[in-house]
């Protein structure tokens, strides 16, 4: 599929030549913008309209800047091999956050050797065993949540209530306390970044909003709350084991893995990623479970069922076929890794063309997600899909929600049980409705695509009040 440009060994039939980079088709577009608003309206669509029409490599124009991709199950399967990993590099993606933080790297940013010692690092702390013994702590934790926001008789916009509602799950597990007060300067803070120096969708001036900056300061402020705290901790021996604890205790030990200067944009980023995805997948997956009455009847049932048991484990949260198919649905029709930006290590072979050293490409492994010859009925909400015999998201390359390659989300595990407790719980406690039984849900492009914040929904009762079974 994709190999180094290199001469074959002496005796060997020689390859094909790849054609040159000039020859990968050109996704046509309007004059300076190119193919900006037509990728604004719905990336999903837009790439898969793309591989559709140009195949597996072509140009478009994005923001005044002309770009490579590469798209569909081959690019998926591609960042899965060795030649995958070998040829791309993330860094230049990340430069701009990294250097707002006065950092050295983060492990988005990261990539080879480097890159796996801080996956090693964090790897337990993102993992599901970050839970383990703790179901029960989060299940209360999620009706804290639920009590606080989701009133009866109340228009809830749902995407800022997950939000809460991640912040106080991963505040308590990791620290022990929620930081709630700092989530709306965490999410200005972050969805300023990321708009003006990862995806370049906005001017650099608005980082002298004055806004920004004291979202900022109080992110900061933040970090050094809990790194302060957590060096105490350490110190004395109380530390809970978790990933902030490992974090603190590189910090202590080893330098080179996480110097001084790193530890702010590492401690807080769990909160980040929270907030811009698991929330809102979560958010999505609500919409698609209220917009059709049997799903919704069949999480019910399931929710009820898990929550008669006296307590809780691993396996319980594993075994929720309708509720985890729900959150796998949601993330396949309203994935939050629509595309991976990535820069070319070296000349390399990919279908047939020659991608050129350090070209700016987009990775397109949701494309599949849309396709029918791997969704049947592809844009309608199957929590069935998964189970086994049909299984549709184990077909070669069909399904990425959390990316592909060295740099998929490190937080998979964790997120899925977040996801699983949250709308199991959610849907146990509470009798919810969309805004009308003809609601469409209005979705958000920048800097990542989601419902849009204004998509709520009707808390029509309490099915069962916190506390009871």
């Amino acid at each position: 599929m994709a190999t180094v440009l290199e001469k074959p060994a002496e005796g060997a039939a020689p390859k094909p030549k790849a054609k040159p980079a000039s020859e990968i088709p050109v996704v046509p577009g309007l004059p300076f913008l190119g193919n900006t608003l037509e990728m604004a309206k719905d990336p999903a669509a837009f790439f898969l309209r793309c591989y559709r029409d140009y195949g597996p490599v072509y140009r478009i124009k994005v923001f005044g800047r002309e770009s490579i991709v590469i798209a569909g199950p081959e690019s998926a399967t591609f960042m899965t091999t060795r030649e995958g990993r070998d040829a791309l590099r993330s860094k230049e993606f990340w430069e701009g956050l990294v250097n707002e933080y006065g950092a050295t790297e983060t492990i988005t940013s990261a990539d080879g050797e480097r890159h796996i010692k801080l996956r090693t690092l964090m790897r337990e702390g993102f993992s599901r065993e970050a839970v383990q013994g703790q179901y029960d702590n989060l299940r209360d934790i999620t009706d804290r949540a639920i009590d606080r926001r989701w009133d009866v008789g109340t228009s809830i916009p749902v995407v800022e209530a997950m939000q809460y509602m991640v912040v106080e799950q991963l505040g308590m597990i990791m620290t022990g306390q929620a930081p709630l007060d700092y989530v709306k300067d965490i999410r200005f803070a972050i969805l300023t970044i990321l708009n003006v120096l990862v995806t370049r969708q906005r001017p650099r001036i608005m980082l002298h909003d004055p806004r920004f900056k004291k979202a900022r300061a109080r992110v900061e402020e933040l970090g050094h709350t809990m790194i302060a705290d957590f060096q105490k901790k350490v110190a004395d021996g109380t530390a809970p084991k978790n990933l902030i604890t490992d974090i603190i205790t590189a910090n202590m030990n080893d330098k080179d893995i996480m110097p001084d200067q790193n530890l702010i944009l590492t401690v807080t980023g769990p909160y980040v990623a929270g907030l811009d995805t698991a929330a809102n997948t979560m958010a999505a997956c609500i919409y698609g479970i209220l917009k059709d009455p049997e799903t919704l009847a069949r999480v019910q049932a399931e929710a009820d069922e898990l929550f008669a048991k006296e307590t809780l484990n691993e396996e319980d949260i594993r075994k929720l076929p309708v509720i985890n198919g729900a959150c796998m649905e949601a993330m396949r029709l309203w994935p939050i890794a629509v595309a991976q930006m990535r820069v070319a290590n070296f000349d390399f072979e990919y279908a047939g063309y020659t991608i050129p050293k350090d070209e700016m490409m987009y990775i397109g492994t949701s494309v599949p997600h849309f396709m029918e010859e791997f969704f049947p009925d592809v844009n309608k909400f199957d929590v069935d899909r998964y189970q086994r015999p049909r299984a549709e998201h184990l077909q070669k390359g069909a399904y990425s929600p959390f990316g592909r390659g060295p740099h998929s989300c490190l937080g998979q595990g964790l997120a899925e049980v977040l996801m699983a407790m949250s709308i199991a719980r959610i849907f146990h406690r509470l009798d919810l409705a969309l805004p009308t039984p003809t609601y469409t849900l209005k979705t958000k492009t920048a800097p990542t695509p989601g419902p849009a914040m204004d998509f709520a929904v009707k808390v029509l009762g309490e099915r069962r009040p916190s506390g009871v079974k």
